[in-house]
């Protein structure tokens, strides 16, 4: 993968609206995405040789939708700052847990389906105690439902890859390499089936046509209600 970061201007001369283009990453894929980021930032991923004309082109003819985002997202109350005290609330599969502080345990971070338990001398690394104790439960849990779901359906892909986005919930590779956010461990089941399923999907159609959305509404119907969920929701993923 080939990433240059650099702050790109695409000026739309109908609405006279200036959008800058953030981060360019370029791999070898074969069509362009847009992600906005949680701070508003605009990251664009490109195939390596396309043109810098044609980049720009296609982001200017998403000029609505990135305004209208922006505009949704600066209405997004942040979420509180985690404190990693007795009682506090963490997600795991779309429920909230309370956290409970013991003097001393191996590991620093357990899990009994009831609490979280972190043992007093791990508090001051808890953020980064958590955030492992999330990904070792993805690699598990996600790479397991994939593969349930790739031959239930007649999907194949390469890889599972598990990655610590903040606002991508899952890509798929040109390759076939299926990568998602650790943070979908927060999520309800449901949602990261369908964030699955949109993965998969993408291995057959790499873009999102009408081909791509009927394919995706045959096997999760109610896949724009988990859609909306993300996008009110997403932010409290940390």
């Amino acid at each position: 993968m080939f990433e240059i970061a650099w702050a790109a201007l695409v000026f739309d001369y109908n609405r006279r609206m200036a959008i800058f283009i953030d981060r360019l990453v370029r791999t070898p894929r074969k069509t362009v995405a847009i992600i906005l980021e949680r701070d508003g930032s605009l990251t664009v991923r490109a195939p390596l040789r396309m043109a810098e004309s044609r980049i720009h082109a296609f982001v200017e003819s998403h000029t609505d939708w990135i305004i209208k985002n922006r505009v949704r997202l600066s209405l997004l109350a942040p979420p509180p700052p985690r404190r990693f005290v007795e009682g506090e609330k963490f997600l795991f599969l779309g429920k909230a847990y309370p956290l409970v502080i013991v003097s001393h345990q191996r590991p620093a971070l357990t899990f009994d389906g009831i609490t979280f338990q972190l043992s007093t001398s791990a508090q001051p690394k808890a953020e980064n105690v958590f955030v492992r104790w999330y990904k070792e439960q993805a690699v598990q849990l996600i790479s397991g439902r994939v593969l349930t779901l790739a031959g239930k359906y007649g999907f194949q892909y390469h890889k599972v890859r598990i990655s610590s986005a903040r606002t991508r919930w899952g890509s798929c590779s040109s390759l076939g390499t299926l990568s998602f956010t650790y943070r979908l461990m927060m999520a309800p089941p449901e949602v990261l089936d369908y964030v699955i399923l949109h993965e998969l999907v993408h291995t057959q159609v790499r873009n999102h046509s009408r081909r791509f959305w009927n394919q995706l509404g045959k096997l999760v119907p109610e896949y724009k209600k988990h859609i909306s969920w993300l996008k009110k929701n997403g932010s409290s993923l940390i």
